[in-house]
């Protein structure tokens, strides 16, 4: 005889029982002995719990399914609103329950043994898959992550307050999918794709957070530059459509920054931006967008937020949930912008998350698969043959500059490079506080216009014996002309690669920048006037040179007359 549980609208006692019995009975070939519990919100029926099946034949279901099947038709008839007023809705639903053929249901259930910080223990779902949506009911869901042959062990995406030992858990057969479209530019989301900016959000598409990267076949080379309007990364550490450069440094020293400015740099650009704020504050959230408002580019960006009071599941999935959304913009052959901040934290919320499942631990106690999680949301990042692009600009937090750390070693070696940021050139002042020692491009000159090869070939080379023989200058040694010389042409490089993060620049200008630093034009510049200095020759240029720099900008190239016409006028504005 096997034990179960039978949940009716109505007490069930006696003859009636035991034709219910008797049914089960029959239908599975064994008998069946209920343990029954009235529950009114069925409305009426039952609902029958054998041996890890739910038998749900309950009117309740029905409702539910009528409801979802006329929402459905709602849609796909793009009826006026009023159509869905409540009182037509009620009177065609009655009209279609009079007629509805009831079936049974039949999933698979558990039930929850332990609850403990979001993560939850259950018994039963053996054929449960790895990364299924769980519904616990009453709109809460979860993720099932670790499987065994006797439960499941999942992480909850809403609070686990209401979640008690006993309680019901029904596996939906489906992975975690989160809204995606054009319906997202300019909001503020969560990794399950609620408004958190406070107004109304409809979407017509969805797509799973976690999808296999483009094959090789599918990838075409990198070559087509992405600016970020950052003169000392466009020129020295150039960034690809379809590249993935890491960005690292200690604790507020512009990382960032960095990533803002070239979300910023694309908003007159035909590239779409995915921000994903994973683990970080919701002021600092809230503080940028404000800055991509101001700026105007907010309107082509899509926020994904998962703040450091929200749970540690939300966390973990808010990049994938962020990449899903810059994969359907590539699909439909657009460019996108896509910045993690930052994966430090996304690191240490899996690893709070597998220490709660139970799973082995490994170096600074992190699971054994931490670099799958990071290699398999990166690999997604590619310039597909068929057009369309994800930049993924990766953000990786160090201590006490220390790149050989764990997680900062695990992203280096899956990136293509990394923009490294250095604390004491940023307490200096020097902002981008870029090292370029450290820092690298494996991409190269290869996403680089040729304009600006052609005028930042010795920059980092420049830049490095600067900065080697300024050490040594501060012991008052005794110095050369030509190591004076060295030392007064990296000063004023390295006032004009100084820059905020809303000052972008457009391909001409950098060139234009780069052009009077090559032929020495800004020699008699006083070292503190320089920044002013080319803010005043860039608006110089803009007017008496519009058309040689939108050229520039339009094709790409300096020719030998261009560079001519630059050097003259430049040349004319510091004589004035």
């Amino acid at each position: 005889m096997t034990n179960a549980i039978l949940r009716s609208a109505l007490p069930l006692e006696g003859e009636l029982l035991a034709a219910v019995q008797k049914q089960f009975g029959d239908f599975l070939g064994k008998e069946i002995c209920f343990d029954v519990t009235v529950d009114p919100t069925l409305v009426g029926g039952y609902v029958a719990l054998i041996d890890g099946k739910i038998y749900d034949m309950s009117v309740a279901a029905h409702l539910k399914q009528i409801r979802r099947n006329y929402d459905q038709k709602m849609e796909q008839d793009n009826a006026p609103a009023a159509i869905a007023q409540l009182g037509q809705f009620s009177s065609t639903l009655r009209a279609r329950t009079q007629s509805v053929a009831f079936r049974t249901n039949v999933e698979d259930y558990g039930t929850v043994v332990s609850v403990m910080d979001d993560v939850v223990q259950i018994e039963g779902l053996s054929q449960s898959h790895y990364g299924e949506l769980l519904d616990f009911g009453d709109g809460h869901f979860g993720l099932a992550l670790d499987l065994r042959e006797t439960g499941v062990g999942a992480v909850l995406f809403s609070g686990s307050d209401e979640i008690t030992n006993g309680a019901y858990v029904r596996g939906t057969g489906r992975v975690a999918d989160i809204g995606v479209g054009t319906e997202l530019l300019g909001r503020v989301i969560n990794p399950i794709g609620q408004p958190l900016d406070g107004r109304p959000l409809k979407v017509q598409n969805y797509r799973p957070v976690e999808c296999p990267a483009p094959s090789i076949m599918d990838r075409s080379p990198v070559n087509q530059p992405l600016e970020t309007g950052l003169l000392a990364i466009d020129s020295m550490i150039p960034i690809g459509r379809g590249q993935r450069e890491l960005i690292i440094g200690d604790r507020q020293t512009g990382k960032t920054a960095i990533a803002l400015a070239a979300m910023i740099n694309q908003r007159d650009e035909n590239t779409y931006c995915v921000y994903c704020a994973i683990g970080q504050k919701s002021s600092t959230v809230a503080q940028v967008t404000q800055t991509l408002r101001n700026a105007g580019a907010l309107a082509r960006t899509v926020i994904v937020s998962a703040a450091a009071d929200d749970s540690a599941p939300l966390q973990y999935i808010a990049p994938y949930a962020g990449c899903a959304i810059a994969e359907e913009f590539m699909h439909k052959g657009k460019d996108v912008l896509i910045v993690y901040d930052d994966l430090s934290k996304h690191a240490q919320a899996y690893r709070s998350m597998s220490l709660l499942l139970r799973r082995p631990s490994g170096r600074e106690a992190y699971p054994g698969d931490v670099f799958y999680l990071h290699s398999r949301l990166l690999e997604r990042a590619a310039k597909l043959r068929s057009g369309g692009s994800i930049t993924a600009l990766p953000i990786v937090e160090t201590m006490a500059g220390d790149i050989s750390a764990y997680i900062p070693t695990n992203v280096i070696s899956i990136t293509d490079g990394q923009i490294y940021l250095e604390s004491e050139l940023f307490n200096a002042g020097v902002r981008p506080a870029l090292n370029v020692g450290l820092s690298v491009s494996r991409v190269g000159r290869a996403a680089q216009h040729p304009a600006m090869k052609d005028v930042s070939g010795s920059l980092r080379l420049a830049l490095a014996q600067y900065r080697d023989t300024a050490i040594f200058a501060q012991f008052g040694a005794d110095i050369d002309e030509s190591t004076m010389q060295l030392l007064r042409r990296g000063e004023r490089l390295t006032q004009l690669l100084k820059q905020r993060q809303d000052d972008v620049m457009t391909l001409s200008q950098q060139v234009a920048v780069l052009v009077a630093y090559e032929e020495n034009l800004l020699e008699n510049v006083p070292v503190k006037e320089i920044t002013t200095v080319r803010a005043n020759m860039l608006a110089f240029l803009r007017e008496w040179c519009g058309g040689t720099m939108r050229t520039i900008d339009t094709t790409g190239k300096l020719t030998h007359s261009d560079r001519e016409m630059l050097v003259a006028y430049i040349k004319q504005f510091l004589a004035a």
